[in-house]
């Protein structure tokens, strides 16, 4: 039921605050209210919501400030809400770990369908990893689902963002497919690109600096030019 989910909006505009949350309220979510990043600390430790509604351009710590803390802690799912203009800001937010964002003026509806989305999306993935193997093996690495960390066969251990960890796990899903950027971008954080959107390329080249013996020269993350990337090695649990 929807009334099971609590959402949190935070934005130092106290009008859009409270729009945003009179509305939620009316469609079944029960809401909470924050102007800031210490308002959202007090609530998380009080009352943990099962979504974060989150303004980016917020005076003192940013949005982006709050995402990287959360994410340092928590896969509590965020949605940005950003300016007209502010592209790279919504590109590092999604590299952060952020699931979703949503241009300034929007429309309430579309929000809701964003916020049922990613509640579905998370709900559902959580539900799948307690049935997924605790470790999956390629090339010479390991991945451990738990703490979402690699270890290599000769010891080496990498620590994984959790935007990486999001990316490495849909190509471990789909071994040996070519993945477009849409289809990456879906997955990763359930919507399409748009023409100058390159955060899933930023995304795999951090990646490969973690994986890759020759980031440059690519052996398990391939590039196909005009199609996507494709995790070239095959898949096994551990």
């Amino acid at each position: 039921m929807q009334d099971q989910f609590h959402i949190a909006v935070v934005d130092d505009h106290g009008e859009i605050r409270d729009l945003v949350g009179a509305y939620l309220s009316r469609h079944g979510y029960r809401t909470s209210l924050a102007g800031g990043a210490a308002e959202l600390r007090a609530l998380i430790e009080r009352d943990a919501p099962d979504l974060i509604v989150l303004d980016i351009m917020m005076p003192g710590e940013s949005g982006l400030d709050l995402c990287r803390e959360i994410r340092g802690n928590s896969d509590l799912p965020i949605i940005f809400l950003t300016a007209v203009g502010d592209e790279t800001d919504r590109i590092v937010g999604l590299e952060l770990g952020a699931d979703d964002y949503l241009v300034k003026p929007f429309n309430p509806r579309e929000l809701l369908a964003r916020i049922r989305a990613v509640l579905r999306r998370t709900a559902g993935g959580a539900e799948s990893s307690r049935r997924a193997p605790a470790r999956l093996a390629f090339h010479r690495w390991t991945l451990d689902l738990g703490r979402r960390e690699l270890e290599r066969d000769d010891g080496l251990s990498v620590a994984l963002s959790t935007a990486e960890f999001r990316l490495l796990r849909v190509f471990l899903d789909h071994p040996r497919q070519v993945l477009t950027r849409d289809q990456l971008l879906d997955l990763t954080v359930g919507r399409t690109a748009g023409p100058f959107d390159r955060s899933i390329d930023n995304q795999v080249s951090r990646l490969r600096r973690k994986i890759e013996a020759e980031p440059k020269s690519p052996e398990i993350i391939q590039t196909y030019w005009g199609g996507g990337y494709c995790l070239a090695a095959d898949v096994g649990s551990s």
